[in-house]
């Protein structure tokens, strides 16, 4: 029986303030990726960041685990956990954290996975470092996790290599890797991405039982409203490496007021639409951008438009617990 779920506490395990992450490039102008987020994350919390590819959804989860690039990448900002900097740990120390405290489930588990290493050695060798379980009780443990999320004869699949297995399987299994040492942070990273309908319900339902038992925070990073709807309780809508609004999940489903999340929410297919309406879509594309600097960034695709958004940046504003980064937002007309 699932145990019932923890209340969120007031005090955050993750605070992320002001991040930037600049790409440069010898000879030509940095590319900010991540533009200034910051955002809270509370235990038992699961907070969403959505928006389209290239946005900086993944840029910033990967600031957050020290797995970004040294050369030729900036990041400035901060990240703290149990108001630890991680951002100035030693990497030994970081090391130590990723798997243990903090762990993530990739986008794309084929090419997460060591494909010439079995899948159960994969998920002993974080048990033996982070917990340190002799050979044979990492392996039953293995076997366990492999079970608990779900994969059929998990002593026979244990000794699989990655290739032997679904994009479903090694999905569940990059779940198992990240959930071995039973992590106080879980960040999924499109984890339903390429998935059928069938294995995604499954795979999300693990994820809910995964925070309702443990009581772990969980950041889910996905461009899938669908998947927002029924997992997060928070969502960060990012454009252009900014969040451009946040707000509680039925709140913002309910009254988008930016027009880039309006414009996301119109053009998911409805139950309840007319036969042969058309879906709506967002012009141009998510490179069609504008300096933050000294506009929006959303100016070139915004149907909401004014002469302002191309002069000044527009500052975030808090109000009724609703950020929003707009001059010409959507009429709140149903609050």
């Amino acid at each position: 029986m699932t145990a019932p779920r923890p209340t969120p506490t007031a005090e955050p395990l993750l605070q992320v303030r002001d991040l930037r992450v600049a790409f440069r490039r010898r000879g030509e102008p940095d590319t900010l990726a991540v533009d200034g987020v910051s955002f809270d994350v509370a235990p038992g919390q699961v907070v969403g960041l959505v928006g389209e590819s290239g946005c900086g959804k993944s840029v910033t989860s990967m600031a957050i685990m020290r797995l970004l690039p040294r050369r030729g990448v900036q990041i400035t900002g901060s990240v703290k956990m149990d108001g630890e900097e991680l951002l100035t740990l030693s990497e030994a120390k970081m090391r130590e954290r990723r798997g243990r405290d903090l762990s993530m489930v990739f986008q794309d588990p084929l090419s997460s996975l060591n494909p010439v290493v079995p899948i159960g050695l994969q998920i002993t060798e974080v048990l033996r470092r982070h917990r340190g379980m002799d050979k044979e009780k990492a392996r039953q443990a293995a076997v366990d996790l492999l079970d608990r999320v779900g994969i059929p004869d998990p002593r026979r699949r244990v000794t699989a290599y990655p290739h032997q297995l679904s994009g479903g399987m090694r999905q569940r299994v990059m779940i198992a890797i990240a959930l071995a040492c039973r992590p106080r942070l879980l960040i999924a990273d499109e984890p339903t991405t390429a998935l059928d309908v069938t294995i995604q319900a499954q795979i999300l339902e693990l994820l809910k039982e995964m925070v309702a038992e443990t009581g772990a925070a969980l950041i889910m990073i996905t461009h899938d409203l669908g998947v927002v709807a029924g997992l997060c309780e928070t969502v960060n809508v990012l454009y252009g490496g900014r969040i451009v609004e946040r707000a509680q999940r039925h709140r913002l489903f309910g009254t988008p007021r930016h027009p880039y999340t309006h414009g996301l929410l119109r053009s998911i297919p409805r139950l309840d639409a007319a036969a042969g309406e058309q879906l709506e879509a967002i012009p141009g594309s998510v490179v069609d951008n504008l300096p933050w600097a000294h506009a929006c960034a959303f100016q070139p695709r915004c149907p909401r438009s004014v002469d302002r958004c191309v002069e000044v940046t527009p500052e975030a504003e808090n109000t009724g617990g609703r950020l929003l980064r707009c001059f010409n937002p959507v009429p709140a007309s149903a609050e």
